[in-house]
């Protein structure tokens, strides 16, 4: 699962550092997984956005917190996700009682 505020970064990211082409190849295989059901991608609804607001203003003592991780919380929080796929040490910060995978 991921949201698509995390794909909207990812995309930027990736067209902005790889080659056109092979941007293009991980975004068809990103979007495949999710049409075959594989990868659910979540919106950021106007709730979940208050949520993430929310946050923000609970984590004001850690301004470089992306408002893209703070829509993460709110969804993992939602669906009781325990575990995230990252190397963003804010998922670490935030303590939220996330186990971070490599």
């Amino acid at each position: 699962m991921t949201t698509e505020y995390v794909l909207d970064e990812m995309i930027t990211r990736l067209y902005a550092s790889s080659p056109f082409a092979q941007a293009e190849r991980f975004c068809d295989g990103v979007f495949q997984e999710q049409r075959l059901g594989l990868l659910a991608v979540e919106p950021i609804t106007p709730e979940r956005f208050q949520k993430a607001y929310q946050l923000r203003l609970r984590y004001r003592d850690k301004p470089s917190i992306s408002f893209t991780d703070l829509t993460s919380f709110a969804v993992m929080r939602e669906f009781g996700i325990r575990h995230a796929l990252t190397a963003d040490q804010h998922f670490v910060q935030a303590h939220l009682g996330l186990q971070i995978l490599p």
